[in-house]
């Protein structure tokens, strides 16, 4: 049976914050000709519309794309490929720009080509959020992979938004429920996330224990006792594995059940990852949210 322990902080005035307190004012677009490239541009529009912010829309030809490889190991490049990459790009980059047009938003659009993990981080430097997709294949070149991601949450310290894999939208002003370890990487996230979080209607914090069971931990209340100095309400909610199983995917099938009942806008959390003889690997509970969400995800590492 689920154990479950509520706890609130107070603050004068409560209510969703002002759109021009939230700090987001920089989002930056990660612009990919994919399923969910419709998605993510509903997502950064209805962010900008919200925030006043302007989108930054870049999308980075991947170096590798233009290079094939002969059977002696030579690189060369083929003029076919590259012609009918131009055009593919020309194509979407008209697209992307007739739609936001339609938009009462500000925005830009940058084509560049080179290393996509690269070029993002750095763009992200001077970027409030980053949104990207969650398509953890490659796909024609065109799609982030697993160390992709790795590679994005290893060097850039911009939160990055991955819209639901169900294909709905993003309300900034919905309810945030913060996915809570009390590790840094989940500090690091709630940091990074505050200009989110001044937006949503309301905050909720899910701590799943990992340890013993009725063991207490008291990060969850320092969390909240930081975030009402922020201005921002919220509710600490402990929620034990049903059978007692703390494993990676029973963890993450908490975090979406929580999200999915309390409809959720977005669930906030920390990204593990490391370097293992450079390929990037998740923590469970990342890679397994990474995966397959249906609830749009905010992480930073």
């Amino acid at each position: 049976m689920a154990i479950k322990q509520q706890l609130t902080t107070e603050r004068a005035g409560a209510g969703p914050a002002l759109a021009g307190a939230s700090g987001i004012k920089t989002i930056l677009l990660h612009i990919l000709d994919d399923e969910f490239h419709d998605q993510r541009i509903d997502t950064a529009v209805e962010l900008s519309r919200t925030c006043s912010a302007h989108v930054s829309c870049l999308h980075v030809t991947p170096i590798e794309a233009y290079a094939a490889f002969e059977n002696f190991g030579a690189v060369f490049v083929i003029e076919d490929v590259m012609r009918k990459l131009d055009e593919r790009n020309a194509d979407l980059q008209f697209r992307v720009k007739e739609r936001l047009k339609r938009e009462d938003v500000s925005w830009d659009y940058e084509q560049v080509t080179g290393n996509v993990a690269s070029i993002l981080t750095s763009r992200a430097s001077l970027a409030d959020i980053l949104i990207t997709s969650r398509q953890p294949a490659r796909r024609d070149l065109v799609g982030p992979t697993v160390g992709f991601l790795g590679d994005l949450l290893q060097r850039s310290r911009t939160p990055i938004l991955i819209p639901g894999s169900n294909g709905k939208g993003f309300d900034p002003t919905g309810l945030a429920l913060i996915g809570w370890n009390g590790s840094m990487e989940g500090a690091n996230a709630v940091r990074a996330s505050l200009g989110l979080l001044k937006l949503a209607s309301s905050v909720r914090v899910l701590q799943v224990p990992e340890g013993k069971p009725g063991e207490m931990d008291l990060s969850g209340t320092r969390l909240l006792e930081y975030l009402s100095r922020h201005g921002i309400l919220a509710e600490l909610s402990t929620e034990s594995a049903p059978t007692g199983d703390i494993g990676h995917d029973v963890i993450a099938a908490v975090i979406v059940a929580e999200a999915r009942g309390a409809s959720a806008a977005c669930i906030i959390m920390g990204g593990y990852s490391h370097s293992r003889f450079g390929e990037y690997v998740f923590g469970g509970v990342t890679r397994t949210l990474l995966k397959d969400c249906p609830i749009p995800i905010v992480i930073a590492h």
